[in-house]
């Protein structure tokens, strides 16, 4: 059994918990950043970006999941979680940790009262995955070692860069751990 932990400062962060129990792993909810030498992944679940990012400067969080990533441990950021990791952002704000090759727009699908749901062909997967886009980002751009593997509308909603993993909806709200064994399968099975 492999420990996964939820960063726990803001968010989706039981449905998470929920969903990694369901996949038979060890969830963990971390508040502290020396939890993170305790855990062999780490989820950056979906909440409010700017606040999040905030929450983790001020805990200590930016180096100590920067030293993470740089251990090749695997991460898996979802909706604000993947504007979190992303290199670059889509507007005159500073990417937050800057981990993963990709160019995040915020809220590209728009405000709260836009959110939909919609079925997703994702690589790897038989069925259509629903996807649950709540004030969902997108990416605009993603560098050459980045693998899309979700696309809505022609737009680029999941992708993966090495030990990084990214959604643009929330996959622990689907009632389908497909995505959450996706990751786990990364932490268990390194191809990097």
């Amino acid at each position: 059994m492999i420990t996964i932990g939820v960063l726990g400062l803001q968010g989706a962060v039981d449905e998470h918990m929920i969903q990694i129990r369901s996949v038979g792993e060890h969830a963990v909810l971390v508040k502290k950043p020396e939890q993170l030498g305790d855990i062999d992944g780490l989820i950056i679940p979906g909440g409010e970006s700017t606040t999040m990012g905030k929450l983790m400067d001020h805990y200590g969080f930016m180096d100590s999941i920067t030293a993470f990533y740089e251990q090749k441990k695997p991460i898996f950021g979802t909706c604000a979680g993947m504007v979190l990791v992303a290199k670059e952002l889509v507007s005159l704000e500073a990417p937050h940790l800057g981990l993963m090759d990709i160019s995040v727009k915020r809220n590209g699908f728009g405000r709260q009262r836009e959110s939909f749901e919609a079925p997703l062909l994702v690589k790897g997967m038989e069925d259509p995955f629903k996807g649950i886009f709540i004030r969902a980002p997108l990416a605009v751009r993603v560098g050459k070692n980045v693998e899309v593997l979700a696309r809505y509308d022609e737009n680029i909603v999941a992708a993966r860069q090495e030990h990084v993993l990214v959604s643009a909806f929330h996959p622990e709200l689907a009632g389908d751990n497909r995505f959450m064994q996706h990751f786990i399968d990364m932490v268990k099975n390194p191809v990097y």
